[in-house]
């Protein structure tokens, strides 16, 4: 399989379980591994036969600004869910980071793999 691959993508959401963290937005760090579809972009060199990582972005923002989770496991769950459904991704990994939320430590994060990665 043929994968994308987003790394330290930022981007703004309400998240947290603590009424001090919804107060305003924060700034979260993704990481995104995206199965292509297919190996067809590889021949025919053409941005309608693969999954447009920029749109992606766009798209991924968006929602984000839309959208408040009160835990990270949910929004990477949604972010997985996005990204195979809007995009027809057969597999993606998410790993979403929230910087400097604790003291002492500088990110806390989660990573899930969703659907089927062929070996």
């Amino acid at each position: 399989m043929d994968i994308i691959f987003l790394r330290e993508v930022r981007a703004d959401t309400v998240i947290g379980v603590y009424d001090w963290e919804r107060k305003a937005a924060q700034t979260i760090e993704i990481d995104l591994e995206i199965g292509i579809p297919s190996d067809t972009p590889c021949h025919s060199d053409d941005i309608g036969d693969t999954i447009h990582y920029g749109v992606v972005v766009e798209r991924l923002r968006q929602s984000l600004a839309e959208q408040h989770f009160l835990l990270i496991e949910a929004l990477a769950e949604h972010i997985a869910k996005m990204v195979r459904e809007e995009f027809g991704a057969p597999w993606v990994k998410v790993a979403v980071t929230k910087l400097g939320i604790l003291p002492g430590v500088k990110r806390v994060g989660v990573q899930i793999e969703r659907g089927h990665r062929p070996n």
